[in-house]
């Protein structure tokens, strides 16, 4: 496996990727790829970017796993982070990664985890580029998801108050009212080590906002007849396991949903052989890497 650090331009904005290539790629051949998409303010290195992408790689995809702007080593205002700039993002990574010569560009997939699977998933409804979507514990709804991590009124009233406190402050000064990130998703202290490299601690509320309005629900049934598979923690204690669900039920045919017990919102990061074995046996099937 070969790893090679590019980058890219995204509206004027130069993203930084790493692009993964097998071992036995000949020279002049082309292979099916994959986009990976990395979570809520994190970036490409470390934790689950990086194994999705050796793991990809070591099935035999051409893999570019790349920052998103205001993300890593990517250019744009520091967190400044927005669910339709993202969207963008991977279209100009899709532009960009189908002109290489070792890309087969009628055959790129994506594959999202979290924040990147709920982009991975509206990405994939508006860009019939992208021949596949994997979306791994994401989510199509913001507000619904948002209800059901701030559970209680209290937690509710809390999260509210905050979108509102930032739109007040944006009104009467101009600027970005800045919020802990732990106040927009929960994450159990347990899991963090999980996040990877480059994790912003603090956002500015329009990111929260950006959030609750964005609905891949809305889109995911432009997918089709392209394969799409719905992969979640049966039992998530970050994103709730009915947005796969939700997501499932406006999805058309050809859709998987597949849920594992016995893991939380990491699955990749904790080496699950059975996370590794569904995602092998749904792309064998439905996008293999060489033919049959």
């Amino acid at each position: 496996m070969l790893e090679q650090k590019v980058t890219f331009d995204s509206d004027g904005l130069k993203l930084a990727g790493v692009v993964h290539t097998p071992a036995d790629l000949s020279p002049g051949s082309e292979r099916p790829a994959f986009l990976v998409l990395h979570g809520f303010g994190t970036g490409k290195d470390g934790s689950t970017p990086e194994i999705l992408a050796n793991m990809l790689c070591e099935w035999g995809y051409v893999v570019m796993r790349f920052d998103f702007r205001s993300c890593g080593e990517s250019e744009g205002e520091h967190a400044w982070v927005m669910c339709e700039d993202q969207v963008e993002d991977v279209k100009n990574a899709v532009t960009w990664f189908a002109k290489q010569p070792y890309v087969d560009g009628e055959k790129i997939g994506v594959i999202g985890h979290s924040f990147g699977a709920a982009v991975a998933v509206y990405a994939g409804g508006v860009d019939r580029r992208i021949g596949a979507v994997i979306s791994s514990c994401g989510w199509g709804d913001g507000e619904s998801k948002f209800r059901l991590q701030h559970k209680s009124k209290a937690a509710w009233s809390k999260f509210t108050k905050m979108l509102e406190d930032g739109k007040a402050h944006r009104e009467k000064t101009g600027k970005s009212l800045m919020v802990d990130r732990w106040d927009i998703v929960p994450i159990p202290k347990h899991l963090r080590g999980h996040m990877g490299k480059h994790v912003h601690t603090s956002f500015p509320a329009e990111t929260a906002q950006s959030m609750y309005d964005f609905r891949a629900n809305d889109v995911v049934g432009d997918i089709a007849p392209r394969p799409l598979l719905l992969f979640h923690a049966a039992d998530d204690s970050v994103t709730p396991t009915d947005q796969s669900l939700q997501l499932f039920t406006h999805a058309q045919q050809p859709c998987d949903l597949m849920l594992l017990s016995d893991i939380d919102h990491f699955p990749f990061s904790v080496d699950s052989v059975r996370a590794r074995d569904v995602v092998k046996g749904w792309l064998d099937r439905h996008f293999p890497a060489r033919p049959a």
